[in-house]
């Protein structure tokens, strides 16, 4: 593991007191806490990114295409794959 880089962050009070709160409950440090808020917060944007990323990129390409699956279709087969059937997905269609 690569050496940790010190960091200040400033707390409001009350948000540094609720944190040595559950930290004691938790019988945990504050620094553990506050490293483990920050790296879900991280991984959990990295992913919202990462959605935004491809998303941006499907809109891209129905915008050069005009391929898409109609709305009805898309819920019928997303329908039978919660049913628990083994369906392919539906053509897209220009």
């Amino acid at each position: 593991m690569p050496a940790a880089h010190p960091v200040t962050v400033k707390l409001d009070p009350d948000v540094h007191d609720r944190v040595r709160q559950l930290a004691k409950a938790q019988r945990r440090s504050a620094h553990f806490l506050m490293r483990e808020a920050i790296t879900q917060y991280v991984e959990r944007e990295e992913k919202r990114e990462a959605l935004r990323q491809d998303a941006m990129t499907a809109w891209g390409a129905y915008q050069a295409t005009g391929r898409h699956v109609p709305h009805a279709e898309a819920d019928d087969w997303l329908a039978r794959l919660e049913a628990g059937e083994d369906v392919d997905p539906p053509q897209c269609r220009d």
